[in-house]
């Protein structure tokens, strides 16, 4: 029954944190508002128990593996030396430099477990990464980078952290045993991810082409599989977290959702939308719930040591602002080195701005990994004793946590203010260029049966005039939204920019009309429940018809350019719509 009720008030708080983020319309990003309820819950008397072992096992497979499964493989492929620069590089840098740092800060610490502790904070969190720069103005190419970094570095952390501990606990310490164990750990999740996936995807393959297609035991299966590739890795004494990493990116390349019902992948988007969400807001809402605690075991560990508790918030601010110093530096030293070898080799080469080296450095943010690791440090007891300090580097890592997130919430909005993003993406021009070709390609298939048609009529074949009518009707109509898509996409100098404009909004004008006609039918269908006219299976049945006609509408509402991106129209009418939602969908 505790469980119960501590999974039930764990979901009812995750709600309540993305509506208080969303009705008071705080701008404050969502993980600090999770970390905020969180803090409040707990001292309301809501009090959890953080296994470490089973925080990673439940939380951590399932959304690498998302992030892994929608990291763009072509751009993750040419970005691959920055990313492995970042992820491996970056962190070895950060654990020695840092560690000294810490030791050097805070004597007492001695240095192995100044080391443990830098090793603990160096990996950036995939969660928080994501959270601050989705949906912002970012550029594609930094957001790749920054998921590509999150996605990988944890497996260096934590084995840099693994040798650490080794070190402060026995006094021992093999530079050969511990480059080894990583080559080992890291490769063996890797293979071990691979294969797994790669199985996994030829049964459901089987299984598709022999028509076992049902779409809650699709996505049942599909959810249980990070958890599975972990399980096995971590089994084989190899790194759980890449193996799931390397799940989902070899699902991805074998596309064989791609050959599954159209109703199981929509469903599916919905699950693991779901998941994504109500995981990431368990994540920093348990970060939240520790936090009381932890802030009155550093200012007891404090007063024990005879120092003020300003100085051990003093002490975390140093600590971030040394690991942001040392981030800067990396990223600074790896683009000095790219030029290099690009002027060498006669290559050209993007060089990102300051700006960008700093939305960067900022963006490296702390989170549940950090969290999860430095709490699974040994407790002393009567098996054996703990860990040297061990709260006291909990206390330092939380805060770590806390002030990176501050830091790039602070930062990054104004780091992103002006920043040109949307045009230089080419995603999004491959998009509206591909959109195009598919509309052409329709355009052209029209014209070749307006052909036909018209040499069945020149051959006088009889009986075939009425259908030959009705299909140069639907011909017609067909060719008018294929040409009015070319139209609203094509933005090359070729085309005509008021045309293109006068589309746009023809098409914005229509897409407004055609959500208001759905929410009148939905009201329409709900008085006639009520009527008893007809019983609510008919009405959840034409409501179902309903959404995936209105989720295609929204898909291409999405993809209309901005109005304020258009050219000034002074005929165009003001007049608005005026359901809010509507407006919104059509608009943004």
């Amino acid at each position: 029954m505790h469980a119960v009720f501590i999974t039930l008030a764990l979901l009812t708080v995750t709600g309540l944190s993305s509506l208080i983020s969303r009705v008071g319309r705080i701008p404050v990003p969502l993980p600090l508002i999770q970390i905020g309820v969180g803090a409040i819950a707990a001292l309301a008397g809501l009090n959890i128990g953080f296994d470490p072992d089973m925080f990673l096992l439940l939380f951590i497979p399932p959304l690498l593996y998302a992030d892994a499964y929608r990291m763009p493989m072509r751009e993750f492929g040419e970005l691959r030396n920055i990313i492995i620069m970042m992820a491996l590089g970056l962190v070895v840098f950060t654990t020695l430099a840092c560690g000294y740092f810490i030791h050097w800060l805070i004597p007492p610490i001695m240095l192995p477990a100044a080391f443990a502790l830098a090793a603990v904070m160096s990996p950036t969190d995939a969660v928080s990464v994501g959270s601050m720069i989705e949906g912002g103005r970012a550029p594609a190419r930094v957001v790749h980078i920054l998921h590509g970094e999150a996605l990988l570095n944890d497996a260096s952390g934590l084995v840099c952290f693994k040798f650490a501990v080794a070190a402060a606990m026995t006094g021992l310490f093999s530079f050969q045993q511990a480059l080894g164990s990583f080559i080992f750990m890291s490769t063996g999740g890797i293979l071990i991810g691979i294969a797994c996936a790669w199985a996994a995807c030829r049964a459901e393959h089987v299984l598709l082409i022999r028509g076992y297609d049902d779409p809650p035991t699709h996505i049942t299966l599909a959810m249980m599989l990070p958890f599975g590739i972990y399980l096995i890795a971590d089994a084989l004494q190899c790194s759980g977290i890449l193996a799931a990493v390397a799940g989902g990116m070899t699902v991805k390349f074998t596309g064989v959702m791609n050959e599954a019902r159209t109703e199981t992948r929509l469903k599916a988007t919905t699950v693991w939308d779901m998941v994504n969400f109500t995981f990431n807001a368990v994540i920093f809402l348990l970060l939240g719930l520790q936090l009381p605690d932890l802030v009155s075991g550093g200012a007891a560990i404090a007063r024990a040591g005879g120092v003020s508790p300003w100085f051990l918030i003093l002490a975390i601010v140093g600590i971030q602002l040394m690991m942001s110093l040392i981030r800067f530096a990396w990223i600074w030293i790896s683009i000095s080195a790219r030029r290099l070898f690009a002027h060498f080799r006669h290559r050209k080469t993007v060089i990102p701005s300051a700006r960008t080296v700093m939305l960067m450095t900022v963006a490296g943010t702390r989170g549940a990994i950090t969290l999860a690791a430095v709490l699974s440090l040994p407790v002393a007891s009567v098996a054996g004793p703990g860990f040297p300090g061990r709260d006291l580097l909990v206390t330092l890592a939380a805060g770590v946590i806390i002030c990176s997130l501050l830091l790039a919430s602070m930062a990054i909005p104004p780091l992103l203010h002006g920043m040109r993003t949307d045009e230089e993406d080419p995603t999004l021009h491959e998009l509206d260029m591909m959109r195009i070709e598919l509309a052409q390609t329709a355009i052209e298939t029209l014209h070749a049966e307006q052909a036909a048609l018209a040499q069945q009529e020149i051959d006088g074949l009889p009986g075939h005039e009425e259908s030959v009518d009705l299909k140069q009707e639907a011909i017609g109509r067909l060719l008018h939204e294929y040409q009015d898509t070319v139209h609203r996409l094509d933005n090359s100098r070729a085309a005509e920019a008021s045309i293109r404009a006068t589309a746009i909004r023809e098409k914005r004008a229509e897409l407004a009309l055609r959500f208001r006609i759905i929410r009148h039918m939905r009201e329409r269908l709900h008085m006639r429940v009520v009527q008893k006219h007809i019983n609510d299976e008919t009405e959840w049945t034409i409501n179902q018809e309903l959404d995936f006609i209105e989720q295609e509408l929204q898909i291409e509402a999405r993809s209309l350019p901005r109005p304020d991106s258009l050219p000034a129209d002074n005929h165009e009418t003001t007049t608005q719509p005026t359901d809010a939602r509507m407006a919104s969908a059509v608009s943004h």
